[in-house]
Parts: structure tokens; sequence; C-alpha cells
């Protein structure tokens, strides 16, 4: 008799029941692994954005202003006398006496120090005691050139032998005459001894001591005195060739210094070089002032004003903050319309600290990138800060 089969346990599950529950299982596997990818891609891409956007600098943007009304040119100068002399020694000596010291006004020719020369007098007396025998021995040569003379007159003596006595007094008259030019020249240095001031003025330095050695001809050495005349002063300016044109002679500035606060002194433009040195790009100018109280010192810095009227027209002023020095010149960064930067080269006409006086390069109304970063080239794009706020009671407004 046949087995029957036995009939299945009732509540397990089939084969057809476990096929499905691991397909379902995988679509979810599958679900999940694609959502977290699509996550981890989103959030790449926003890190990327959020790092793009952040490389974007953030700049703030002056313009140019308007720099022709700006008529004063001020530029630094140099106060020098009007004449001024260094006294050296021209003999060898030891100061016996100095008679003026510094701040002491003096006249033309007023003995300043007297110095000892016992080298220089010995040797002129030793010149003196020379001519005196050169002197004899041309005399001497003369009285026999005479009687040789009147001898070969009567045909006593040779022509050959009263010419060599007539020669003989000429080298005489010779040695004799270089005699005196050796006195004359001792006697000159020995008067050096004494130095005098050339000219009115005022010591303005003195080294002279008492009993110290002064050796003539060192180029080591300073001078004993200086006189400065500085009844006038001349002043010295190098103007920019921008403004060389518009400073002529005649025209008139106003000096300012610091010892002077408050106070200024008029001077006349006398002179100019004519010609823009290579190295500074300037022009060199002399001024005068008088001094008749003392006030303008050789040696003194001041602040010389021009007034140029609108100088050159067309110049613009910008923050110094906003231009670039680098090896090709002074140059800014311009934003255009699309937050693209060009980088341009400007001339500066003048620097007033704060500020810069541009005379070409940037046109009024273009955007400028104030303090731009030393790495920012042209075609980066940046993005323009916006202006902050002004004024307390316009924020108290917008919080009400």
């Amino acid at each position: 008799m046949p087995e029957t089969p036995l009939p299945a346990e009732s509540g397990g599950p089939d084969n057809r029941t476990l096929k499905r529950v691991g397909i379902g299982a995988a679509i979810v596997a599958l679900v999940v692994v694609a959502a977290g990818t699509a996550s981890r891609l989103g959030a790449t891409n926003d890190l990327r954005a959020i790092a793009a956007d952040a490389a974007i600098p953030t700049v703030a943007v002056v313009q140019p202003q308007d720099g022709a009304g700006a008529g004063n040119l001020v530029l630094p100068g140099n106060v020098q006398a009007y004449n001024s002399a260094a006294i050296y020694a021209r003999t060898n000596g030891y100061v016996r006496r100095w008679l003026a010291d510094i701040g002491d006004r003096v006249r033309a020719g007023q003995t300043l120090a007297i110095l000892d020369a016992p080298e220089v007098d010995q040797q002129l007396a030793q010149a003196q005691a020379d001519y005196q025998t050169a002197l004899a021995n041309q005399k001497l040569a003369g009285t026999t050139a005479t009687r040789w003379n009147a001898l070969l007159a009567e045909d006593a003596v040779s022509r050959q032998e009263a010419d060599e006595k007539a020669g003989d007094l000429a080298a005489r008259s010779a040695l004799s005459n270089a005699a005196l030019a050796n006195v004359k020249r001792l006697r000159a240095l020995q008067g050096f001894t004494r130095l005098a001031a050339p000219f009115d003025g005022v010591v303005t330095s003195r080294a002279a001591q008492i009993g110290a050695l002064v050796v003539a001809g060192n180029a080591a050495s300073q001078p004993l005195f200086t006189v400065s005349d500085v009844h006038r002063v001349r002043i010295y300016v190098r103007v920019p060739q921008t403004y060389s044109a518009d400073v002529k002679a005649g025209m008139t500035a106003s000096l300012m210094l610091p010892e002077y606060p408050g106070r200024s002194f008029t001077a006349t433009l006398t002179r100019s070089a004519g010609a823009v040195d290579a190295q500074s790009g300037a022009m060199l100018v002399e001024l005068q002032a008088d001094n008749p109280d003392r006030a303008l010192k050789p040696g003194a810095f001041a602040q010389v004003r021009f007034d140029v009227g609108k100088g050159s027209g067309n110049s613009l002023t910008l923050p110094s903050s906003a231009v670039l020095y680098g090896n090709d010149g002074p140059t800014v960064a311009i934003i255009d319309g699309n937050n693209r930067v060009t980088v341009r080269p400007v001339t500066v006409a003048r620097d007033e600290g704060a500020t810069v006086v541009i005379s070409g390069g940037v046109r009024k109304g273009e955007r400028v990138i104030d303090t731009p970063p030393d790495a920012i080239r042209t075609g980066d794009k940046v993005k323009v800060q916006a202006p902050a706020a002004t004024g307390g009671r316009k924020g108290a407004a917008h919080a009400g």
C-alpha cells in the first residue's frame, strides 16, 4: 500500500513567500543606498558652492573725487643762508686766541681767531736774509757790468767778457726777484695766522680750541668757523614734473615751520634749475625770503605752499590705501559692471599723506577697490561690500 505524503506544517513560510521577502529587503537596501548617495552628493555640491562663494573676496570701493579745486601745492623745502663760508686755516700753527663764538654777529674783516706759526716766522726770516744776499749780489753784478761796458768802449776788454758780465747781472736780478717772491709768499702765509670774517653775518659753528694744532690742507679737517649771512635766506624745493610748468620766477609762496605754529613767511621764487632730475623726477627751484628778525634758520625744514590754481586740471584724488605700489609702478584695481577686476597703472601727481592726487589712469565715476589685496589680478571676480548704515536716528527709525 503506497505511503501517503505528509502535509506541510501549518504556520511555516513557503518558498514563494521567502523570495518575496528577500526581494523586498533588497529593494529597501537599494533605496537606502541611493538616498545616502544622493544626500552625500548634495552635501558635496553645497560645500563646493559655499567654498566657491567664500573664495570670492568682498571688497570696499571708493570713487575718485575731483581734485581740480585743490590749488595749494605743499612741498618740503630746505632753508639755507643767503651766503655761508667755512673758514679753514691756510697755514700750520697753534690756536693762540679765538675771538668769536657761535651766535656772535661779526662784520666783514673782523678777526675770529689768531694762530701761532713759529715755523712760518723762521722761514720768513730766512727768506728775507736770502733776499738781502740776492740783492747784494745783484748790485755787485750791476756795478761790474757797468765797469766792463766802460772798458769795452776803450777796447780794454773783449766783447765776450762784457757780455758775460751783462748776463751775470741778468741772472743775479732773476735770483733777486725769486727771493723777493718767496718773501711775499711767506708774508702772506704769516698773514693767514689771522682768521677774519669774509662778510657780515653770524658765526654758526666754531671748532677752534686754544692750543689746538691746525694743519692746513687736510681734507678731513672740519672748519674752524662757519659764518652765515642770514639777513636773507634761500629755500630750495623740488617740484614734481607734473607741476613744473605751474611754478615760475616771481611767484610768491608761503613758508610754514614747525617751531612757529600758526605763523607763515612770504618767499619769492627767484630761479629754477630748468631741468628735471632723472632720479627724483622733480625740478629744483630756489626761493628767497627776507629775514629781519632772524626767525628763519639755516638748515631748517619748512613746508612751502604754492598757489598753482587748478594745477593739472584733470587731477582726481583717491585714498592712499587704494593705490598699489609694485615693480610696474603705482596701480589701482577697478571694478566693472560685472564685478570683474581690471588692474590699471596710474600717475601719481602728489602724495598728500592720507590721499594722493592722480593725474592719469582713472576716470571720475569709476569704482576703485580700497585696500586691495596684493594678490589681486585682472579678471578676478569680487563682491562689493554693502555700504554701512550711517546715523543712529535712521537705525532707530527702522527698529521702530
